[in-house]
Protein backbone atom coordinates (compact mmCIF):
# COMPACT_ATOMS: atom_id res chain seq x y z
CA UNK A 1 0.00 0.00 0.00
CA UNK A 2 2.74 2.80 1.08
CA UNK A 3 4.30 1.80 -2.63
CA UNK A 4 1.05 2.70 -4.35
CA UNK A 5 0.78 6.05 -2.05
CA UNK A 6 4.50 6.80 -3.28
CA UNK A 7 3.76 5.65 -6.81
CA UNK A 8 0.95 7.70 -7.01
CA UNK A 9 3.17 10.92 -5.10
CA UNK A 10 5.30 10.83 -7.37
CA UNK A 11 3.27 10.51 -10.66
CA UNK A 12 1.34 13.58 -9.14
CA UNK A 13 5.03 15.26 -8.66
CA UNK A 14 5.31 18.42 -10.91
CA UNK A 15 1.79 18.81 -12.68
CA UNK A 16 0.52 22.10 -14.21
CA UNK A 17 -2.33 24.06 -14.29
CA UNK A 18 -4.32 23.96 -17.31
CA UNK A 19 -7.54 25.27 -18.56
CA UNK A 20 -9.71 22.11 -19.23
CA UNK A 21 -13.09 24.25 -20.82
CA UNK A 22 -14.13 22.54 -24.05
CA UNK A 23 -13.54 25.94 -25.39
CA UNK A 24 -9.84 26.07 -24.64
CA UNK A 25 -9.73 22.55 -25.97
CA UNK A 26 -10.71 23.98 -29.35
CA UNK A 27 -8.56 26.41 -29.61
CA UNK A 28 -5.35 24.07 -29.42
CA UNK A 29 -3.99 22.71 -33.29
CA UNK A 30 -2.45 19.71 -33.01
CA UNK A 31 -3.06 17.55 -35.75
CA UNK A 32 -5.20 14.81 -35.68
CA UNK A 33 -4.50 11.72 -34.29
CA UNK A 34 -6.90 8.61 -33.48
CA UNK A 35 -5.71 6.94 -29.97
CA UNK A 36 -8.40 4.72 -28.53
CA UNK A 37 -7.68 2.89 -25.20
CA UNK A 38 -9.79 1.44 -22.26
CA UNK A 39 -9.84 4.29 -20.10
CA UNK A 40 -12.69 6.17 -19.42
CA UNK A 41 -14.91 7.55 -22.06
CA UNK A 42 -15.21 11.16 -20.25
CA UNK A 43 -11.34 11.35 -21.08
CA UNK A 44 -10.45 9.61 -24.17
CA UNK A 45 -10.60 13.17 -25.86
CA UNK A 46 -7.92 13.88 -23.26
CA UNK A 47 -5.89 10.81 -23.86
CA UNK A 48 -6.12 11.72 -27.79
CA UNK A 49 -4.63 15.63 -26.96
CA UNK A 50 -2.16 13.54 -24.59
CA UNK A 51 -1.09 11.76 -27.45
CA UNK A 52 -1.07 14.46 -29.99
CA UNK A 53 1.36 16.31 -27.58
CA UNK A 54 3.38 13.46 -26.98
CA UNK A 55 4.01 13.49 -30.54
CA UNK A 56 5.15 17.10 -30.81
CA UNK A 57 7.69 16.85 -27.98
CA UNK A 58 5.78 19.20 -26.18
CA UNK A 59 6.56 17.81 -22.55
CA UNK A 60 5.06 20.05 -20.04
CA UNK A 61 2.00 20.47 -21.55
CA UNK A 62 1.57 16.63 -22.02
CA UNK A 63 2.91 16.00 -18.81
CA UNK A 64 -0.17 18.24 -17.57
CA UNK A 65 -2.76 16.44 -19.53
CA UNK A 66 -1.83 12.99 -18.92
CA UNK A 67 -1.61 13.99 -15.06
CA UNK A 68 -5.34 15.38 -15.54
CA UNK A 69 -6.08 12.06 -17.13
CA UNK A 70 -4.62 10.53 -14.43
CA UNK A 71 -6.68 12.29 -11.80
CA UNK A 72 -10.02 11.95 -13.23
CA UNK A 73 -9.87 7.97 -14.42
CA UNK A 74 -7.19 6.79 -11.52
CA UNK A 75 -7.44 3.40 -13.74
CA UNK A 76 -6.65 4.74 -16.69
CA UNK A 77 -3.15 2.76 -17.73
CA UNK A 78 -2.87 4.84 -20.49
CA UNK A 79 -2.38 7.89 -18.68
CA UNK A 80 0.47 6.36 -16.78
CA UNK A 81 2.18 4.89 -20.16
CA UNK A 82 2.53 8.75 -21.50
CA UNK A 83 3.51 9.90 -18.56
CA UNK A 84 6.52 7.74 -18.72
CA UNK A 85 6.76 8.35 -22.16
CA UNK A 86 6.71 12.15 -21.77
CA UNK A 87 9.55 11.91 -19.22
CA UNK A 88 11.72 10.26 -21.46
CA UNK A 89 11.95 13.82 -22.93
CA UNK A 90 13.37 13.62 -26.49
CA UNK A 91 14.88 10.56 -27.56
CA UNK A 92 17.91 11.62 -29.85
CA UNK A 93 18.99 13.77 -26.68
CA UNK A 94 19.12 10.92 -24.17
CA UNK A 95 19.83 12.98 -21.19
CA UNK A 96 16.65 12.32 -18.47
CA UNK A 97 16.96 14.01 -14.91
CA UNK A 98 17.25 11.10 -11.80
CA UNK A 99 14.46 12.93 -10.56
CA UNK A 100 11.94 12.53 -13.42
CA UNK A 101 13.17 8.71 -13.90
CA UNK A 102 11.94 8.22 -10.90
CA UNK A 103 8.38 9.71 -11.52
CA UNK A 104 8.33 7.72 -14.51
CA UNK A 105 8.85 4.38 -12.42
CA UNK A 106 6.42 5.39 -10.39
CA UNK A 107 3.59 5.59 -12.65
CA UNK A 108 4.71 2.63 -14.42
CA UNK A 109 4.04 0.79 -11.27
CA UNK A 110 1.00 2.19 -10.43
CA UNK A 111 -0.08 1.57 -13.97
CA UNK A 112 0.79 -2.42 -13.38
CA UNK A 113 -1.72 -2.41 -11.15
CA UNK A 114 -4.34 -1.10 -13.19
CA UNK A 115 -7.33 -2.84 -14.54
CA UNK A 116 -6.90 -1.84 -18.71
CA UNK A 117 -7.61 -4.09 -22.02
CA UNK A 118 -4.62 -5.90 -22.96
CA UNK A 119 -3.12 -3.79 -25.51
CA UNK A 120 -2.97 -0.87 -22.98
CA UNK A 121 -0.82 -2.89 -20.64
CA UNK A 122 1.45 -3.82 -23.47
CA UNK A 123 1.95 0.08 -24.37
CA UNK A 124 2.95 0.51 -20.81
CA UNK A 125 5.34 -2.45 -21.06
CA UNK A 126 6.89 -1.36 -24.42
CA UNK A 127 7.87 2.01 -22.46
CA UNK A 128 9.16 0.12 -19.17
CA UNK A 129 11.40 -1.66 -21.28
CA UNK A 130 13.31 1.69 -21.28
CA UNK A 131 13.11 2.13 -17.75
CA UNK A 132 13.64 -0.88 -16.25
CA UNK A 133 16.93 -1.08 -14.98
CA UNK A 134 17.38 2.82 -14.99
CA UNK A 135 20.80 4.04 -13.94
CA UNK A 136 22.09 0.45 -14.12
CA UNK A 137 21.89 -0.21 -17.81
CA UNK A 138 23.50 2.37 -20.14
CA UNK A 139 21.41 4.36 -22.54
CA UNK A 140 22.25 3.00 -25.55
CA UNK A 141 20.93 -0.17 -23.91
CA UNK A 142 17.73 0.90 -22.62
CA UNK A 143 16.88 2.60 -25.87
CA UNK A 144 17.74 -0.40 -27.78
CA UNK A 145 15.39 -1.86 -25.22
CA UNK A 146 12.90 0.18 -25.93
CA UNK A 147 12.77 -0.38 -29.63
CA UNK A 148 12.92 -3.72 -29.67
CA UNK A 149 9.41 -3.64 -27.38
CA UNK A 150 7.73 -0.92 -29.77
CA UNK A 151 8.71 -3.45 -32.48
CA UNK A 152 7.35 -6.22 -30.89
CA UNK A 153 4.02 -3.83 -29.84
CA UNK A 154 3.34 -3.40 -34.02
CA UNK A 155 4.20 -7.13 -34.85
CA UNK A 156 1.65 -7.95 -32.06
CA UNK A 157 -0.99 -5.57 -33.65
CA UNK A 158 -0.69 -5.03 -37.26
CA UNK A 159 -3.67 -2.82 -37.68
CA UNK A 160 -2.90 -0.21 -34.78
CA UNK A 161 -1.50 2.87 -36.46
CA UNK A 162 -0.09 4.02 -33.48
CA UNK A 163 2.08 1.21 -32.46
CA UNK A 164 3.51 1.67 -36.31
CA UNK A 165 4.22 5.10 -35.52
CA UNK A 166 5.59 4.70 -32.64
CA UNK A 167 7.99 2.09 -33.80
CA UNK A 168 8.94 4.06 -36.60
CA UNK A 169 9.87 7.01 -33.83
CA UNK A 170 11.92 4.62 -31.69
CA UNK A 171 14.01 3.00 -34.38
CA UNK A 172 15.18 6.25 -35.67
CA UNK A 173 16.34 7.24 -31.83
CA UNK A 174 18.71 4.36 -32.47
CA UNK A 175 20.11 5.14 -35.45
CA UNK A 176 24.20 5.66 -34.79
CA UNK A 177 25.60 8.67 -36.49
CA UNK A 178 28.35 6.38 -37.74
CA UNK A 179 25.95 4.32 -39.50
CA UNK A 180 25.66 6.03 -42.80
CA UNK A 181 23.69 3.49 -44.64
CA UNK A 182 20.98 4.75 -41.92
CA UNK A 183 19.68 1.42 -41.75
CA UNK A 184 17.28 2.23 -39.04
CA UNK A 185 16.29 5.34 -39.98
CA UNK A 186 15.45 4.55 -43.93
CA UNK A 187 13.47 1.19 -41.97
CA UNK A 188 11.39 3.50 -40.11
CA UNK A 189 10.63 5.74 -42.96
CA UNK A 190 9.20 3.22 -44.80
CA UNK A 191 7.07 2.58 -42.04
CA UNK A 192 6.27 5.96 -41.87
CA UNK A 193 5.78 7.03 -45.47
CA UNK A 194 2.65 4.38 -45.45
CA UNK A 195 0.79 6.26 -42.74
CA UNK A 196 1.54 9.47 -44.04
CA UNK A 197 -0.34 8.57 -47.25
CA UNK A 198 -2.87 8.15 -44.85
CA UNK A 199 -3.14 10.25 -42.64
CA UNK A 200 -1.48 13.24 -44.12
CA UNK A 201 -2.38 16.03 -40.69
CA UNK A 202 -0.90 13.24 -38.27
CA UNK A 203 2.09 15.10 -36.28
CA UNK A 204 4.11 12.08 -35.51
CA UNK A 205 3.81 11.42 -38.74
CA UNK A 206 5.24 14.26 -40.27
CA UNK A 207 7.36 14.69 -37.30
CA UNK A 208 9.26 11.81 -37.88
CA UNK A 209 10.03 11.38 -41.24
CA UNK A 210 12.12 14.62 -41.01
CA UNK A 211 13.94 12.72 -38.38
CA UNK A 212 14.08 9.88 -40.76
CA UNK A 213 15.49 11.96 -43.36
CA UNK A 214 17.71 14.13 -41.23
CA UNK A 215 20.62 13.43 -43.33
CA UNK A 216 22.66 15.17 -46.35
CA UNK A 217 21.58 12.47 -48.79
CA UNK A 218 18.19 12.02 -47.98
CA UNK A 219 17.37 15.24 -46.73
CA UNK A 220 15.37 16.22 -50.23
CA UNK A 221 13.02 13.51 -49.00
CA UNK A 222 11.89 15.00 -46.14
CA UNK A 223 10.85 18.51 -47.83
CA UNK A 224 7.02 17.54 -48.11
CA UNK A 225 6.92 16.46 -44.29
CA UNK A 226 8.68 19.37 -43.55
CA UNK A 227 6.61 21.71 -45.42
CA UNK A 228 3.58 19.83 -43.76
CA UNK A 229 4.57 19.91 -40.30
CA UNK A 230 4.03 22.95 -38.72
CA UNK A 231 0.39 23.70 -40.88
CA UNK A 232 -0.39 20.75 -39.00
CA UNK A 233 0.69 21.44 -35.47
CA UNK A 234 0.98 25.13 -34.99
CA UNK A 235 0.60 25.61 -31.34
CA UNK A 236 3.42 23.26 -30.42
CA UNK A 237 6.49 24.83 -30.32
CA UNK A 238 8.90 21.72 -31.51
CA UNK A 239 6.47 21.28 -34.24
CA UNK A 240 7.04 25.08 -35.58
CA UNK A 241 10.78 24.02 -35.01
CA UNK A 242 11.37 20.81 -36.84
CA UNK A 243 11.08 21.60 -40.48
CA UNK A 244 13.96 23.64 -39.99
CA UNK A 245 16.01 20.12 -39.70
CA UNK A 246 15.49 19.81 -43.55
CA UNK A 247 15.82 23.48 -44.77
CA UNK A 248 19.06 23.37 -42.78
CA UNK A 249 20.05 20.18 -44.25
CA UNK A 250 19.13 21.82 -47.86
CA UNK A 251 20.23 25.24 -47.48
CA UNK A 252 16.89 26.63 -47.52
CA UNK A 253 18.00 29.95 -44.79
CA UNK A 254 14.41 31.80 -45.47
CA UNK A 255 12.19 29.02 -44.75
CA UNK A 256 15.02 28.26 -41.14
CA UNK A 257 14.23 31.68 -40.28
CA UNK A 258 10.97 32.08 -40.37
CA UNK A 259 9.88 28.55 -38.82
CA UNK A 260 12.04 29.24 -36.18
CA UNK A 261 10.79 32.49 -35.24
CA UNK A 262 7.14 31.33 -34.98
CA UNK A 263 8.54 28.26 -32.71
CA UNK A 264 10.71 30.52 -30.26
CA UNK A 265 7.48 33.02 -30.10
CA UNK A 266 5.23 30.11 -28.94
CA UNK A 267 8.14 28.25 -26.84
CA UNK A 268 8.36 32.26 -25.16
CA UNK A 269 4.70 32.37 -24.32
CA UNK A 270 4.71 28.68 -22.92
CA UNK A 271 7.80 29.70 -20.31
CA UNK A 272 9.68 27.02 -22.38
CA UNK A 273 13.26 28.64 -22.56
CA UNK A 274 14.95 25.32 -24.07
CA UNK A 275 12.82 25.26 -26.92
CA UNK A 276 13.21 29.09 -27.87
CA UNK A 277 16.84 29.07 -27.61
CA UNK A 278 17.14 25.83 -29.69
CA UNK A 279 15.17 27.39 -32.27
CA UNK A 280 17.43 31.21 -31.73
CA UNK A 281 20.54 29.13 -32.60
CA UNK A 282 19.13 27.64 -35.48
CA UNK A 283 18.30 31.52 -36.52
CA UNK A 284 21.02 32.76 -36.11
CA UNK A 285 23.19 30.15 -38.17
CA UNK A 286 20.62 30.74 -41.11
CA UNK A 287 20.55 34.70 -40.72
CA UNK A 288 24.68 34.47 -41.20
CA UNK A 289 24.44 32.45 -44.47
CA UNK A 290 22.23 34.99 -45.94
CA UNK A 291 24.43 37.73 -44.22
CA UNK A 292 22.22 39.23 -41.68
CA UNK A 293 24.76 39.95 -39.27
CA UNK A 294 23.15 42.53 -37.68
CA UNK A 295 19.97 40.69 -37.30
CA UNK A 296 22.07 37.68 -36.27
CA UNK A 297 23.20 39.73 -33.41
CA UNK A 298 19.86 41.05 -32.18
CA UNK A 299 18.67 37.14 -32.14
CA UNK A 300 22.21 36.55 -30.11
CA UNK A 301 20.97 39.31 -28.16
CA UNK A 302 17.82 38.56 -27.60
CA UNK A 303 18.46 35.05 -26.68
CA UNK A 304 21.33 35.86 -24.10
CA UNK A 305 18.69 37.05 -21.95
CA UNK A 306 17.00 33.40 -21.61
CA UNK A 307 17.75 30.89 -18.85
CA UNK A 308 17.74 27.63 -19.71
CA UNK A 309 14.27 25.76 -18.56
CA UNK A 310 15.94 22.07 -17.52
CA UNK A 311 19.09 20.37 -16.91
CA UNK A 312 19.73 19.18 -20.11
CA UNK A 313 22.02 20.52 -22.57
CA UNK A 314 19.24 22.01 -25.09
CA UNK A 315 19.47 25.38 -23.26
CA UNK A 316 23.25 25.61 -22.68
CA UNK A 317 24.33 24.45 -26.23
CA UNK A 318 23.10 26.91 -28.37
CA UNK A 319 23.93 30.07 -25.76
CA UNK A 320 27.46 28.72 -26.17
CA UNK A 321 27.53 28.20 -29.84
CA UNK A 322 25.70 31.47 -30.99
CA UNK A 323 28.25 33.70 -29.94
CA UNK A 324 30.90 31.61 -31.69
CA UNK A 325 29.07 31.23 -34.62
CA UNK A 326 28.41 35.14 -35.10
CA UNK A 327 32.69 35.30 -35.09
CA UNK A 328 33.79 32.62 -36.86
CA UNK A 329 30.82 32.51 -39.75
CA UNK A 330 32.05 36.38 -40.14
CA UNK A 331 35.74 35.53 -39.93
CA UNK A 332 36.17 37.59 -37.14
CA UNK A 333 39.05 36.12 -36.10
CA UNK A 334 40.33 38.24 -33.35
CA UNK A 335 37.00 38.80 -32.09
CA UNK A 336 36.81 34.90 -31.68
CA UNK A 337 39.90 34.37 -29.77
CA UNK A 338 38.03 36.92 -27.51
CA UNK A 339 35.57 34.93 -26.47
CA UNK A 340 34.74 33.93 -22.80
CA UNK A 341 33.77 30.57 -22.40
CA UNK A 342 30.27 29.61 -20.11
CA UNK A 343 30.55 27.10 -17.12
CA UNK A 344 28.68 23.91 -18.26
CA UNK A 345 28.40 20.48 -17.47
CA UNK A 346 28.57 19.43 -21.00
CA UNK A 347 31.82 19.39 -21.80
CA UNK A 348 31.23 19.34 -25.91
CA UNK A 349 29.57 22.60 -24.58
CA UNK A 350 32.17 24.58 -23.48
CA UNK A 351 34.49 23.07 -26.18
CA UNK A 352 32.63 25.30 -29.05
CA UNK A 353 33.72 28.24 -26.90
CA UNK A 354 37.45 27.05 -27.08
CA UNK A 355 37.18 25.64 -30.77
CA UNK A 356 36.04 29.17 -32.25
CA UNK A 357 38.95 30.82 -29.55
CA UNK A 358 41.88 28.59 -30.37
CA UNK A 359 40.87 29.45 -34.71
CA UNK A 360 40.56 32.70 -34.11
CA UNK A 361 43.62 33.15 -32.18
CA UNK A 362 45.81 31.10 -34.73
CA UNK A 363 43.99 33.25 -37.29
CA UNK A 364 45.19 35.76 -36.07
CA UNK A 365 48.97 35.33 -35.74
CA UNK A 366 48.50 34.27 -32.07
CA UNK A 367 50.13 30.68 -31.46
CA UNK A 368 50.36 30.65 -28.05
CA UNK A 369 46.90 31.99 -26.84
CA UNK A 370 45.51 29.09 -28.94
CA UNK A 371 47.63 26.30 -27.71
CA UNK A 372 46.08 27.34 -24.30
CA UNK A 373 42.26 26.73 -25.60
CA UNK A 374 43.80 23.54 -27.53
CA UNK A 375 44.45 22.04 -24.28
CA UNK A 376 41.18 23.08 -22.73
CA UNK A 377 39.45 21.06 -26.32
CA UNK A 378 41.81 17.89 -25.03
CA UNK A 379 40.93 17.87 -21.92
CA UNK A 380 37.32 17.91 -22.48
CA UNK A 381 37.80 14.97 -24.92
CA UNK A 382 39.65 13.32 -22.24
CA UNK A 383 36.76 13.43 -19.99
CA UNK A 384 33.94 12.44 -22.43
CA UNK A 385 35.83 9.37 -23.53
CA UNK A 386 36.29 8.70 -19.92
CA UNK A 387 32.54 8.81 -19.51
CA UNK A 388 31.91 6.81 -22.52
CA UNK A 389 30.50 9.25 -24.53
CA UNK A 390 31.49 8.45 -27.57
CA UNK A 391 29.48 10.41 -29.69
CA UNK A 392 30.43 13.65 -28.17
CA UNK A 393 34.31 12.46 -28.05
CA UNK A 394 34.45 12.09 -31.49
CA UNK A 395 33.04 15.53 -32.18
CA UNK A 396 35.49 16.79 -29.45
CA UNK A 397 37.84 14.96 -30.93
CA UNK A 398 37.21 16.73 -34.27
CA UNK A 399 37.82 19.85 -32.90
CA UNK A 400 41.24 19.09 -31.62
CA UNK A 401 42.10 18.39 -34.89
CA UNK A 402 41.14 21.56 -36.19
CA UNK A 403 42.64 23.88 -33.73
CA UNK A 404 45.64 22.12 -33.71
CA UNK A 405 45.71 22.21 -37.65
CA UNK A 406 45.39 25.85 -37.48
CA UNK A 407 48.20 26.45 -34.70
CA UNK A 408 50.44 23.76 -37.52
CA UNK A 409 50.16 26.67 -39.81
CA UNK A 410 50.36 29.18 -38.16
CA UNK A 411 53.66 27.63 -37.08
CA UNK A 412 54.59 27.91 -40.77
CA UNK A 413 54.35 23.46 -40.09
CA UNK A 414 52.06 23.72 -43.44
CA UNK A 415 52.32 19.66 -43.89
CA UNK A 416 51.51 18.86 -40.51
CA UNK A 417 48.68 21.39 -40.81
CA UNK A 418 47.18 20.07 -43.83
CA UNK A 419 47.84 16.58 -42.47
CA UNK A 420 45.71 17.24 -39.27
CA UNK A 421 42.91 19.11 -41.00
CA UNK A 422 42.34 16.36 -43.45
CA UNK A 423 42.17 14.04 -40.40
CA UNK A 424 39.11 16.16 -38.91
CA UNK A 425 37.54 16.47 -42.66
CA UNK A 426 37.62 12.63 -42.92
CA UNK A 427 36.57 11.71 -38.91
CA UNK A 428 33.74 14.78 -39.19
CA UNK A 429 32.23 13.16 -42.54
CA UNK A 430 31.64 9.86 -40.96
CA UNK A 431 29.99 11.05 -37.91
CA UNK A 432 26.52 12.95 -38.44
CA UNK A 433 25.51 16.07 -37.09
CA UNK A 434 23.53 15.99 -33.68
CA UNK A 435 20.15 17.43 -33.89
CA UNK A 436 20.85 19.61 -31.26
CA UNK A 437 22.77 21.81 -33.44
CA UNK A 438 22.08 23.45 -37.34
CA UNK A 439 25.38 22.43 -37.82
CA UNK A 440 29.12 22.72 -36.55
CA UNK A 441 30.36 25.95 -35.67
CA UNK A 442 32.81 25.64 -39.33
CA UNK A 443 32.32 22.31 -41.43
CA UNK A 444 36.06 20.54 -41.09
CA UNK A 445 36.08 19.96 -44.76
CA UNK A 446 35.58 23.89 -45.87
CA UNK A 447 38.11 24.63 -43.14
CA UNK A 448 40.47 22.36 -45.05
CA UNK A 449 39.66 24.15 -48.30
CA UNK A 450 40.40 27.22 -46.44
CA UNK A 451 43.47 26.02 -45.44
CA UNK A 452 44.48 24.93 -48.95
CA UNK A 453 44.23 28.64 -49.94
CA UNK A 454 46.37 29.98 -47.15
CA UNK A 455 49.46 27.87 -48.66
CA UNK A 456 48.25 28.35 -52.47
CA UNK A 457 47.09 25.40 -53.96
CA UNK A 458 43.28 26.80 -54.96
CA UNK A 459 42.72 23.95 -57.30
CA UNK A 460 42.88 21.59 -54.45
CA UNK A 461 40.99 24.13 -52.36
CA UNK A 462 38.02 23.93 -55.19
CA UNK A 463 37.71 20.63 -54.75
CA UNK A 464 37.24 20.61 -50.59
CA UNK A 465 35.20 22.76 -51.14
CA UNK A 466 32.72 21.54 -53.17
CA UNK A 467 33.31 17.78 -51.30
CA UNK A 468 32.00 19.68 -48.20
CA UNK A 469 29.11 21.20 -50.71
CA UNK A 470 27.30 17.58 -50.92
CA UNK A 471 26.97 17.27 -47.29
CA UNK A 472 26.13 21.16 -45.91
CA UNK A 473 24.75 23.09 -49.12
CA UNK A 474 24.80 26.50 -49.61
CA UNK A 475 26.74 28.19 -46.78
CA UNK A 476 28.18 31.46 -47.46
CA UNK A 477 31.60 30.55 -46.61
CA UNK A 478 31.56 27.33 -48.71
CA UNK A 479 30.16 29.34 -51.61
CA UNK A 480 32.36 32.53 -51.18
CA UNK A 481 35.54 30.00 -51.05
CA UNK A 482 34.67 27.94 -53.41
CA UNK A 483 34.13 30.89 -56.31
CA UNK A 484 37.37 32.16 -54.88
CA UNK A 485 39.34 29.26 -55.18
CA UNK A 486 37.91 28.84 -58.86
CA UNK A 487 38.73 32.15 -59.94
CA UNK A 488 42.69 31.66 -58.54
CA UNK A 489 42.81 28.55 -60.63
CA UNK A 490 42.19 30.33 -63.54
CA UNK A 491 38.56 28.09 -63.72
CA UNK A 492 36.08 31.41 -64.47
CA UNK A 493 32.81 29.21 -65.51
CA UNK A 494 33.19 28.00 -61.91
CA UNK A 495 34.03 31.12 -60.53
CA UNK A 496 31.39 32.31 -61.69
CA UNK A 497 28.87 29.88 -61.20
CA UNK A 498 29.55 30.57 -57.21
CA UNK A 499 29.71 33.98 -57.24
CA UNK A 500 26.40 33.98 -58.94
CA UNK A 501 24.80 31.59 -56.33
CA UNK A 502 26.56 33.80 -53.59
CA UNK A 503 24.94 37.09 -54.35
CA UNK A 504 21.50 35.17 -55.42
CA UNK A 505 21.44 33.95 -51.67
CA UNK A 506 23.17 36.88 -49.51
CA UNK A 507 22.49 39.61 -51.89
CA UNK A 508 20.13 40.89 -50.01
CA UNK A 509 22.51 41.29 -46.64
CA UNK A 510 25.00 43.57 -45.20
CA UNK A 511 27.75 44.45 -47.17
CA UNK A 512 30.19 41.71 -46.69
CA UNK A 513 33.85 42.28 -47.88
CA UNK A 514 33.39 38.82 -49.61
CA UNK A 515 30.12 40.18 -51.48
CA UNK A 516 32.02 42.83 -52.58
CA UNK A 517 34.70 40.80 -54.46
CA UNK A 518 31.45 38.86 -55.76
CA UNK A 519 29.41 41.66 -57.64
CA UNK A 520 33.17 43.36 -58.20
CA UNK A 521 33.87 40.06 -60.68
CA UNK A 522 30.41 39.40 -61.84
CA UNK A 523 30.59 43.01 -63.84
CA UNK A 524 33.87 42.34 -65.55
Amino acid sequence: MRLLIAAAALFAGSAFAHDDDAAGQSVQKLGKVNFPSSCSPKVQQKVTRGVAMLHSFWWPQGESTFQEIANEDPNCAIAAWGFASIMMYNPFAAVVPPKDAKRAQAAIARGRTMKASQRDKDYLEAVAAYWDGYGTRPERERALARSNAYGALAAKYPKDDEAQIFNALYLIAIQQASDQTYSNSLKAAGILEKQFAKYPNHPGVAHYLIHAYDAPPVAQKGLPSARKYASIAPDAPHALHMPSHIFTRVGAWQDSVATNRRSAEVALKGNESDDALHAFDYIVYAQLQLARDGDALKTYQEASKINPSTPRFVGPYPLAAMPARLAVERGAWREAAQLQPMKSQFAFTESNTYLARAIGAARSGDAESAKKDLKEIEARRDALKAANNNYWATEVEVMRLAAAGWIALAESRNDEALTLMRQAADTEDRNEKHPVTPGRLLPAREQLGDMLMEVKRPKDALAEYEHSMQREPNRFRGYYGAALAAEMAGDGKTARKYYTALVQMAGKGEPRAELTVARSYLAQ
